[in-house]
């Protein structure tokens, strides 16, 4: 098995790409080790000293490491873990699959679900497939009073240039396409 890596634009964070399907569908973000325990691969990667964050997309995942950790030394170390896992035949996910991901539950009056649905829609074809090339997912949280708040992940939590990509790519490109859109805000987890 050999596995490639891509740096991200956030240098605390690198994508691995197994070779092969990570999730069948949607996403896994564990922000924690504790928010690892439903996949043995997180939990594995976690295990590796200096790991503050594991993402799983369709076809890589992504590890965020500390600032005291160099990634000299934690690369060997999640490759291996990587490895084993998938030669040992266990799942990537235990119980019923991915845990849901995309875009969060909002409530909603009738008059904002259309401008609701076209936002999700921009989101999922514009803007998600090119955040995941990055090693991240963007999701939906809510639209009130004009502002969309957003939550980014995996490569993109705490990325250096995630405020550029809010403001001046994402806020700009729904803004052009949706005139009730007034800004986009970040939300945490």
């Amino acid at each position: 098995m050999f596995i490639q890596t891509e740096s991200t634009p956030n240098p605390a964070t690198l994508k691995f790409l197994p070779g092969q399907t990570v999730l069948d569908a949607g996403t896994a973000d564990f922000p924690t080790a504790e928010a690892a325990v439903k996949s043995p691969l997180a939990t594995r990667i976690f295990a590796v000293s200096g790991v503050t964050g594991v993402f799983f997309g369709n076809d890589f995942v992504t590890v965020t490491k500390n600032d005291a950790t160099d990634w000299d030394h934690a690369k060997p170390a999640i490759l291996g873990a990587i490895m084993e896992h998938f030669q040992s035949g266990a799942p990537v996910m235990d119980g019923e699959g991915a845990p849901a991901s995309g875009h969060t539950a909002h409530n909603s009056d009738h008059e904002d679900g259309a401008i609701i649905t076209q936002i999700k829609e921009l989101l999922d074809t514009r803007v998600r497939p090119a955040v995941a090339q990055d090693g991240g997912d963007i999701t939906f949280h809510g639209f009130e009073r004009g502002v969309v708040y957003l939550h980014m992940q995996g490569a993109c939590a705490g990325c250096p240039s995630s405020t550029l990509t809010l403001k001046m790519g994402i806020e700009n490109l729904l803004r052009h396409y949706i005139p009730e859109v007034t800004e986009v805000r970040p939300v945490a987890n």
